[in-house]
């Protein structure tokens, strides 16, 4: 299928904190212009009222003004896009999206906004002000639109529901994104390679691969991570924290990917097939492994010889030929080998061994095994 254009990743007003100030916005925007004449203009006589919230005005235009809050009407249409306003100051705002003017400029960083109401919200984040409290747990929100999805957590609201399945989500980003699972579009394109994502978080995360930025670090040791989950999960190791238990055997995990394959063991699924001979394997770095037999990819190259293997396994093996590691001891006569395979080897002439240790039979398994495998 065609891939839809992707979206352009600008630092304009469609940034994630823009969009918060823009919903949060959209609740009084038609209140706020008549709302701010009216503070301007409270000092004079206010002779004209509305019947309907009791508000008073100086003048006929802004109650008449007002009273379309309370009718709906919306008279002010924008020429570029369908976008309806009841007032003509709301539409004059909505049109610098279209021109590219943002009069109002933050001081601490310089970012620029179309109007003065997402300057003020945008404050907040250098100030670190938090003026919205959840009742119910005590948590603090830059902006009321935070607050109120956070609020479906207590409630269990999921307002927006698929269309083509039974799933509800709390944010209508969620849905968004989710909704692409069935559409398959994929409008994020990373700039430096052909991979394509459903998610603006997905591509972000990816782009750091080409970047090499890895933003969250260990507290406990150096290790560095691309995304905070992974950090997350890697703090287990210092906590000893391993969550995810196997309801089989008892064994413990300190992520979900790991212990979702261990279950495979038990299960007996093996769902990575390879497409040249139709082998199939647990894991997928096992398909991985088997793939190199038909490629002839041998990725691993022994740094004191020309040898190369497919296996990193492999390689630290042959690299004990030339370190003269012998990390294999015999628990009955202490000997050490390379490999485990010669220990085996070895223990089968203990398990033959007379009473008399000096058996014909002994010293010639011994004397074939050293003759064989002892360097």
């Amino acid at each position: 299928m065609t891939h839809p254009e992707p979206y352009r990743m600008k630092h304009t007003e469609d940034t994630e904190e823009q969009t918060d100030l823009m919903e949060e916005n959209e609740e009084s925007e038609e209140l706020s212009g008549v709302e701010e004449t009216f503070l301007m203009k409270r000092r004079g006589k206010e002779s004209f009222t509305c019947t309907q919230c009791g508000k008073s005005f100086t003048n006929k235009c802004d109650h008449e003004a007002h009273i379309e809050v309370h009718t709906g009407e919306k008279p002010y249409k924008c020429s570029h896009c369908d976008m309806k306003f009841s007032q003509s100051g709301n539409l004059k705002t909505h049109m610098r999206i279209h021109t590219g003017d943002k009069p109002h400029t933050c001081d601490e960083c310089g970012k620029s906004f179309t109007n003065k109401c997402y300057l003020d919200g945008h404050m907040r984040v250098h100030t670190g002000e938090k003026p919205y409290t959840c009742d119910q747990c005590g948590n603090s929100f830059t902006f009321n639109n935070h607050l109120k999805r956070h609020m479906r957590i207590h409630t269990g609201e999921t307002p927006y529901k698929c269309s083509h399945c039974d799933k509800g989500f709390s944010r209508s980003e969620s849905l968004k994104a989710h909704e692409r699972i069935h559409t398959g579009e994929t409008p994020y394109k990373c700039s430096q390679c052909d991979k394509r994502y459903r998610k603006s978080e997905s591509l972000k995360i990816h782009e750091r691969i080409h970047t090499g930025e890895t933003p969250y670090k260990c507290s406990k040791c150096d290790k560095r991570f691309r995304q905070s989950s992974n950090l997350q999960t890697h703090m287990r190791i210092h906590t000893g924290e391993k969550p995810y238990m196997c309801f089989q055997c008892g064994k413990t995990f300190t992520n979900k990917f790991n212990f979702e394959s261990h279950m495979r063991v038990h299960t007996g699924e093996k769902p990575y097939t390879c497409d040249q001979c139709g082998n199939r394997f647990t894991f997928h770095s096992s398909l991985k492994n088997h793939m190199r037999i038909h490629t002839g990819e041998t990725l691993y190259k022994s740094s004191h010889c020309d040898k190369r293997f497919r296996l990193s396994e492999s390689l630290k093996k042959h690299e004990r030929i030339h370190s003269r590691e012998k990390p294999h001891t015999c628990d009955q006569c202490r000997m050490c080998f390379t490999f485990k395979s010669h220990l085996k080897i070895h223990m089968k002439i203990h398990a033959l061994e007379k009473p008399d240790q000096h058996s014909l039979k002994s010293q010639y398994l011994q004397a074939i095994y050293e003759q064989n495998y002892i360097d």
